[in-house]
């Protein structure tokens, strides 16, 4: 073996520089997201920003800030849209927003809503809208979990508010009305959660809902390596993140990386949702994977040339909404069957 083979052995296949192109196989909405996330040297905007390390709180809080004012447009938006009206309430140790759909007949079933942001953002009004929303697609109430959030509350302050709204809603509408749903963080979180409640005795939900869910924080799938950069949403690693939420914890902990936890076939019927340029990728598929061996009914869909988080208002997050509509309906006894929208 010469010194080049060896070298490809020792560090995995090597590939030039390059320019990867939009496909002309998405929608022309998606081609139209994809070339205005990047600069014109070819750059995603968001690869220019670097998160603060672990240590630093005062720069997370500080970005916390900013990135709450980056979204408040977004959020009026969403706000004239929805018309499900929220409540606040504590549950436990939660801070809860409870979304109740104008139109809808299904009052005793609940969506328990988790959102994402790295465990560090999205809370407070974007958590509430995403309620509202919620609620009004799928015609039933919805609780959207403001969860603790680090640096002033790291692991495990996020999972014990998700254990005790789910905790609350078994209670009283019953774990077979359930759905339990995330998107990127709120994903890690919804499968600990289940987790937690096998651990402790609660009977599982319906179905669990994963929208390109984060469900390994060390990070060692391979899309972490193929799509950084790729990924125009997600472009760099979240590991600083990670660690500020782990506060010391193992990252390898099924509470914090719950793609190590053990699935059997008791497992609720989960739906999972990826993209091909999504840095969370091969979390999605080897979830997907440990699910399939434990005979768990799952579905994976995977979108073409999607980063993390979807495009954004295109045929194709369109398309997840739908699937995710008639997952849930498929999978929740005694709900009507109306059409969405």
């Amino acid at each position: 073996m010469d010194d080049t083979q060896q070298s490809a052995v020792m560090t995995g296949v090597r590939l030039d520089e390059r320019v990867v192109p939009v496909p002309g196989s998405i929608s022309p909405a998606a081609q139209l997201i994809l070339h205005g996330a990047v600069r014109e040297d070819g750059v995603p905007h968001n690869a220019l920003y670097e998160m603060p390390s672990p240590q630093d709180h005062d720069a997370w809080r500080s970005l916390k800030q900013s990135a709450d004012a980056h979204y408040a447009p977004r959020l009026r938006s969403i706000r004239a849209e929805a018309s499900a009206q929220a409540v606040v309430a504590r549950i436990g140790s939660a801070t809860v927003h409870i979304a109740t759909p104008a139109k809808g007949e299904a009052s005793d079933f609940v969506y328990i809503d988790l959102h994402g942001g790295a465990f560090v953002f999205g809370g407070g009004e974007a958590c509430r809208d995403s309620a509202r929303a919620m609620a009004d697609f799928h015609g039933i109430r919805c609780y959207g979990v403001d969860y603790r959030m680090p640096p002033d509350h790291p692991f495990p302050a996020a999972l014990d508010d998700c254990l005790s709204v789910y905790r609350y809603a078994a209670e009283n509408h019953g774990a077979d009305r359930i759905i339990l749903g995330g998107r990127s963080a709120g994903g890690n979180l919804a499968l600990a959660t289940v987790f937690r409640a096998q651990d402790e005795g609660l009977v599982l939900p319906a179905s669990v809902i994963l929208l390109s869910p984060e469900v390994d924080l060390t990070e060692s799938g391979d899309s972490f390596s193929a799509n950084r950069t790729l990924d125009v949403n997600l472009p760099n690693p979240l590991m600083s993140a990670n660690l500020l939420y782990a506060n010391g914890a193992d990252l390898a902990h099924p509470y914090l990386s719950p793609l190590f936890g053990e699935f059997t076939k008791e497992f609720p019927p989960t739906f999972i949702q990826s993209g091909t340029r999504d840095l969370f990728l091969s979390n999605a598929v080897r979830l997907h994977r440990k699910l399939c061996r434990a005979s768990v009914l799952t579905e994976l869909h995977v979108f073409e040339a999607m980063p993390h988080g979807g495009f954004g208002g295109t045929e194709e997050d369109d398309e997840i909404a739908t699937a995710v509509f008639r997952f849930l309906r498929a999978n929740l006894r005694g709900l009507p069957g109306c059409s969405p929208g």
